[in-house]
């Protein structure tokens, strides 16, 4: 098994693109072509191996005869676990295995081809922006797509608020909104539209574009600010949040 090995990327951008033809090729094994990866898996056969190519194809097979092999190898004997577990626990399984080889094969490029210190701080960045396989198979993916956009869009809307923190009646976003231009009124109804499933974690209600709102560090549910008795000006100078159900659960470990 050569792995893709006929071609050797030398630059940070070659192997961050040999690094994303072989985990697109190892996706499609775990996502779309699924069905015929499974089958493929047999606990009968020798030792398997999910193998990634650069031209985004995947391929079940034997390990590599040569010792030591050319690029490093992946987890060896995949099939063997197949039918001792739940499928999607075995898939997100063999997932983290895929991540750890594709990590593994993009720094032996680094490491063979001299790559310093910034070369390699700037590949892992690169490829830290992508999501993992793990990711994207068990649809964590999506749930961190989600929060992000949110955890943004509310930090927007909490920068509008503490801009009238000389106000002490209730830190409502409407007052800071009223010294926008009109252009931000089409902006926190984008806002308010793109959070209406949100609920409070304790009230239960929905977003409101208007109120502050804050996330639990731990649990990550989302709180009227009101609800939990934090102002924009307090929020300012909390590090870490933690909910009160949060909270109470860690005084209440031994």
């Amino acid at each position: 098994m050569d792995g893709g090995a006929s071609y050797n990327p030398r630059t940070v951008e070659e192997v961050f693109r040999d690094f994303k033809g072989r985990r697109a090729g190892m996706i499609k094994a775990l996502t779309t072509d699924v069905e015929e990866f499974y089958q493929q898996c047999d606990p009968e056969k020798e030792n398997l191996c999910l193998y990634g190519f650069p031209s985004e194809q995947w391929e079940v097979n034997l390990p590599a005869e040569e010792v030591p092999p050319e690029l490093p190898e992946p987890a060896l004997g995949i099939n063997f676990a197949r039918d001792g577990m739940q499928e999607k626990d075995w898939l997100s399984l063999v997932a983290v295995h895929s991540d750890a080889w594709l990590l593994s094969v993009a720094f032996y490029f680094g490491a063979r081809f001299g790559f310093d210190k910034s070369d390699r701080k700037r590949l892992f960045n690169m490829i830290n922006d992508l999501p993992t396989i793990f990711e994207v198979v068990t649809g964590a993916a999506k749930k961190q797509t989600k929060e992000k956009s949110s955890v943004s869009n509310h930090s927007s809307n909490k920068s509008k608020s503490n801009s009238k923190q000389g106000s002490e009646s209730q830190p409502k976003y409407s007052k800071a909104v009223q010294s926008k231009d009109e252009d931000d009124d089409g902006m926190e109804e984008e806002d308010e539209e793109e959070h209406g499933e949100t609920l409070c974690g304790a009230c239960g209600e929905n977003y409101a574009g208007d109120e502050f709102w804050i996330c639990c560090d731990i649990c990550e549910k989302w709180f009227h600010g009101k609800c939990v008795k934090i102002t924009p000006a307090r929020a300012e100078h909390i590090k870490q949040y933690k909910c009160p159900s949060c909270s109470g659960n860690k005084r209440a470990r031994p």
